[in-house]
């Protein structure tokens, strides 16, 4: 049996959080998930760390790609994402 590929419009993205703290996630809507983290009803991380603000997203057409980048970034240490945030910039 073949695996099935998720295509279409997948994004990795990266918020500051208002502490200062980076969360990184995925979701293939993501000006619907920035206003979930900024609602509070977003991941448990940012509930008490709002407003979050966007500072670096890029987009996937596979999901599969896009899971294994977040799960690089989030292995990244702080200066890792602040370099990754300011080349983007």
């Amino acid at each position: 049996m073949a695996s099935i590929k998720r295509v279409g419009k997948f994004f990795v993205y990266i918020v500051l959080c208002r502490d200062g703290t980076y969360y990184t996630g995925y979701t293939p809507n993501l000006s619907r998930r920035l206003r979930l983290h900024n609602s509070g009803r977003g991941a448990k991380y940012t509930r008490d760390r709002r407003p979050v603000k966007l500072v670096w997203h890029k987009r996937y057409r596979y999901f599969r790609y896009a899971f294994l980048e977040e799960i690089r970034i989030k292995k990244l240490s702080r200066r890792g994402k602040e370099r990754l945030v300011k080349s983007h910039a």
